[in-house]
């Protein structure tokens, strides 16, 4: 089976392009995280035609996340994971994870909150979702430590020097602060496995400004966290860096992972 995560930066202005990718790179789950638009907006209608079902979770034109299947889904969805905690003023509960089950696998779209700047309270509301999150994960397999989990998507945090074009630009700056890198680095202490790393090097995102992606100044901020049972049936990786190019694209690109079904 080939999962796919794909930060797709509003879904609206993209559906052709992103239908199109599923079915030139033979995708058979992708996750999507910011579709900026409610569930009664998304555009269906291209992946229906790509013969993808399609789950959404939407409030608003911010964040936003979705997963599209051509091997179905059960009936397991979740918009929430224990612990999640809420933001804004009255607090709620924003769009940023979608918990579905396709052919046996459990994948989380994921749209880890960008945090701004060290010093913002979306900084600490970062890293406590974080947290709650890996003790979500770590219940999830203490359940069941044979499930075939996957927590995808764009995680706005670079956890090694080598996922950013230059260090001294990021200087004391969200992404690369040691909190951020320690929360991503603490799922390995539960047993997940990112399993990217070992088998592409890449950067996933490019900001639009200053020619960014032609001097291939970027960040490697997207990725595939697998627990102990599906990391063990990784078999490829890849960073479709081309779907940076050509006209209207996002400024994230699609991470893609082969499994063993």
């Amino acid at each position: 089976m080939r999962l796919a995560t794909w930060n797709v930066n509003s879904i609206r202005i993209r559906a052709d392009r992103v239908a199109a990718f599923l079915e030139r790179a033979d995708i058979d789950v992708l996750a999507m995280q910011e579709t900026k638009c409610t569930d009664e907006a998304f555009p269906h209608l291209p992946f229906q035609l790509a013969g993808y079902d399609v789950l959404t979770h939407g409030l608003n034109q911010w964040n936003g996340v979705a997963v599209a299947s051509r091997v179905g889904f059960a009936d397991d969805v979740a918009t929430v994971f224990p612990g999640m905690p809420a933001w804004g003023d009255p607090p709620a509960h924003e769009a940023r994870a979608l918990g579905v089950t396709c052919a046996g696998v459990r994948i989380w779209s994921l749209y880890v909150p960008n945090g701004r700047v060290v010093a913002d309270p979306h900084y600490a509301y970062k890293l406590d979702w974080l947290a709650a999150l890996r003790g979500a994960a770590a219940d999830w397999l203490e359940e069941d430590p044979e499930a075939r989990i996957a927590l995808m998507g764009d995680w706005n945090i670079a956890p090694r020097d080598e996922d950013v074009w230059d260090m001294s630009f990021f200087d004391g700056a969200t992404h690369v602060s040691p909190p951020e890198r320690e929360a991503f680095r603490a799922f390995e202490d539960i047993g997940f496995t990112e399993v990217t790393r070992e088998r592409v090097t890449q950067y996933t995102y490019w900001d639009y400004q200053q020619l960014r992606f032609p001097r291939n100044q970027g960040m490697r901020i997207d990725f595939v966290q697998a627990s102990p049972a599906l990391a063990a049936s990784v078999t490829d990786a890849t960073i479709e860096r081309n779907e940076r190019k050509g006209k209207g694209p996002s400024d994230h690109v699609p991470v893609v992972v082969d499994v063993q079904s």
